[in-house]
């Protein structure tokens, strides 16, 4: 199936990223061709350094037309907003889709974990969920991009042969048949129809 076909089959509200070494670049270059219009929300989860302080949302909101901000513990998630999960904080999605923060032991010796985003978010939204795995050197969202699909779910993974390091996406795509491997022009092709079909529904 082609990205119309896929977007036509899944009526999303959300759309959780993660990536890891590469991954700014990556996601600066999907996100800054997004419509002002987009409504979306997207959250995402890059791997930093623990010890450094995430400058994120500032670096996103100066290049891009959408609202940009750290994820606060108890906070709602709204439309049209990127969040980003701080340093050397777990960031999950409640029932309720309101954000909850913790410190415990890193997953896949990353904390964030893209796992733990992904996981708690494919509970909160179930079908209704996007996730994408982007560039990235460990296996840090294979499992949370599996539980996204089993849920039922949209999952999508970079095209490896694109990904400044193709550890993450190969490590998501042989976990799981991912709905489509795509480059980064495709994904933001497939989150702009996405965002269309949401606000047509």
């Amino acid at each position: 199936m082609n990205i119309q076909q896929v977007a036509a089959r899944h009526a999303v509200e959300a759309v959780v990223v993660g990536a890891s070494a590469g991954g700014v670049f990556a996601l600066l270059t999907l996100l800054s061709g997004l419509p002002r219009s987009f409504a979306l929300p997207i959250v995402a989860v890059l791997h930093l350094p623990k010890e450094r302080d995430s400058r994120l949302a500032d670096v996103f909101q100066q290049r891009l037309g959408m609202r940009v901000h750290e994820a606060a513990d108890k906070e709602a998630i709204a439309p049209s907003t990127l969040y980003f999960a701080g340093s050397g904080y777990h960031l999950s999605i409640e029932m309720d889709r309101t954000f909850s923060l913790s410190c415990e032991e890193p997953v896949n010796y990353s904390r964030p974990s893209i796992d733990v985003l992904m996981d708690s978010a494919a509970d909160a939204y179930g079908p209704s969920l996007a996730g994408v795995l982007l560039t990235g050197a460990n296996f840090d969202g294979a499992a949370g991009l599996a539980r996204i699909k089993q849920r039922g779910g949209l999952t999508a993974v970079q095209d490896p042969a694109e990904a400044q390091v193709p550890t993450m996406p190969q490590a998501a795509i042989r976990r799981l048949k991912p709905n489509l491997i795509l480059t980064l022009d495709g994904i933001r092709q497939l989150l702009i129809q996405l965002d269309h079909n949401h606000a047509t529904s």
